[in-house]
């Protein structure tokens, strides 16, 4: 007989994320090939480097190294946002963060779905960057019309899946049979489909305004469009794509490479051409690509305020969007302004530029009962009493995943959009606020601290 107690929406989102892998892995075999590399990568790090594996160890980061992941989708209407927070709350992610990338040319706004607390994270790290096409930033109001039409028409979810979702929100949760499907039904609104549901003149119309705004109405529903493993080590695994056959995008997204990694590093290879079916003809159309991430350590506002500033002189230096002609420039421009960012934990500490957990030492616990224990968080660190790790970056760069989007939309794909941001316009869509990401870092850092006074003075 099926059990009636309920699966956690953290086991939910692990077999989800299993699941949305391995239909990925057979859509897309390149990415099969990328995960292999970056498995053999991140096996060499670790063994070549104790220092970092037993960082790792400590912070409980190498559990989850291999089940790392994060997606990306977009959608066309405010009812499909708001239905498609409704599914993943049933996996327990919550929408954290604002992003508009209409500055970089992309007529989206978007959030990430993810777990918010460190325990959960730890069980399953899948997120998802999903983002809402902006219909008024299309210029033609005859072809702003037609996508409206088109959008509206279309049901990207299935009603068994609606069904689903209703009954986790009314009972508190599902069992483990009603779990299983609805993993099942969510994964058919991420499917590719290789029929469009316009005419080629009309995909081609949509593509002139722009690539994405033809990526997102002319199908059944929302693609994933990329699956992203996390390496230890994005340099060593970009130098090693083309000998897998896999021919990168010309710079790696984010800050230089550092000995201490900061917030997010992306690189991907470019979107495959796949043939789709219109209503009237054949054609290809090209969205899905493969994609890598390195995570270093979140950082306060203090340190993101940095980061910006060094970012936005390399570029303004740079005096052009990073591309294959320039990469070697950009490079140096990055490394030459990031020596200004401090690349170790401690000054970083110091500095109050990022987020750190707090752990009790076995060398603290068996003090606990001294008189002359430390009592400071700064004197327990200094005695050995309590060790720091890096608090390891959960969320997305705008600027990272506007770059990533337009490197795999073409160049021809570059627009210009006044910097319109909206997020009033977005949570109402959702039905619901964002959550602050610095919030969560900042209450993560602070529930270590005073576990950690816990357990060494009770």
């Amino acid at each position: 007989m099926p059990t009636t107690a309920h699966v956690s929406p953290d086991e939910i989102r692990k077999g989800f994320s299993k699941a949305m892998s391995d239909m990925y892995r057979d859509e897309v075999p390149l990415y099969g090939a990328l995960m292999a590399l970056v498995a053999e990568t991140n096996t060499r790090v670790l063994d070549t480097q104790p220092a970092l594996a037993q960082q790792l160890q400590r912070t409980g980061e190498i559990q989850r190294l291999d089940m790392e992941r994060h997606g990306a989708i977009r959608l066309g209407t405010a009812f499909e946002l708001a239905t498609i927070g409704r599914l993943f709350a049933v996996m327990g992610m919550q929408p954290v963060g604002y992003y508009d990338l209409t500055p970089a040319g992309v007529p989206v706004h978007s959030t990430a779905f993810r777990a918010v607390h460190e325990h959960a994270l730890q069980t399953s790290p899948f997120r998802v960057f999903t983002s809402l096409l902006r219909l008024e930033l299309i210029e033609n109001p005859e072809l702003r019309a037609f996508a409206e039409t088109a959008l509206v028409k279309r049901n990207i979810f299935t009603d068994r899946a609606l069904a689903l979702i209703e009954q986790a929100e009314k009972a508190d949760g599902l069992n483990a049979v009603d779990a299983e499907e609805f993993i099942r039904e969510a994964l058919e609104t991420f499917r590719w489909h290789h029929a469009a549901t316009v005419t080629r003149a009309q995909y081609q119309q949509l593509s002139d305004q722009h690539r994405l705004i033809a990526d997102v109405v002319a199908f059944k529903g929302p693609h994933i469009n990329h699956l992203t493993p996390r390496t230890l080590d994005i340099d060593q695994v970009q130098a090693a794509m083309p000998g897998k056959g896999i021919t990168p995008k010309a710079v790696i997204e984010g800050p230089p490479r550092r000995q201490c990694p900061i917030l997010l590093r992306q690189t991907s290879f470019k979107a495959l051409d796949e043939a789709i079916a219109f209503t009237d003809a054949q054609g290809s159309h090209s969205a899905r690509f493969g994609e890598i991430e390195q995570r270093g350590v979140a950082l306060t506002p203090k340190g993101r305020a940095l980061y910006d500033q060094l970012l936005n002189a390399a570029r303004d230096d740079l005096g052009a969007f990073p591309t294959e002609g320039n990469a070697a420039r950009y490079v140096q421009l990055m490394e030459q302004h990031f020596q200004a960012f401090p690349d170790n934990h401690v000054q970083m500490r110091e500095q109050g530029l990022a987020y750190f957990r707090y752990f009790a030492t076995a060398q603290g616990l068996a003090a606990r009962d001294q008189a002359d224990q430390p009592r400071t968080l700064e004197e327990l660190i200094t005695a050995g009493h309590v060790a720091v790790e890096p608090l390891v970056y959960e969320d997305f760069l705008p600027v990272s995943a506007a770059g990533i989007f337009q490197s795999n939309l073409g160049d021809a794909a570059q627009s210009h959009y006044a910097a319109n941001s909206n997020r009033a316009e977005f949570e109402k869509a959702l039905g619901r606020r964002t959550i602050d990401e610095l919030t969560l870092y900042e209450e993560t850092q602070q529930r270590s601290i005073e576990a950690c006074i816990q357990a060494l003075h009770g």
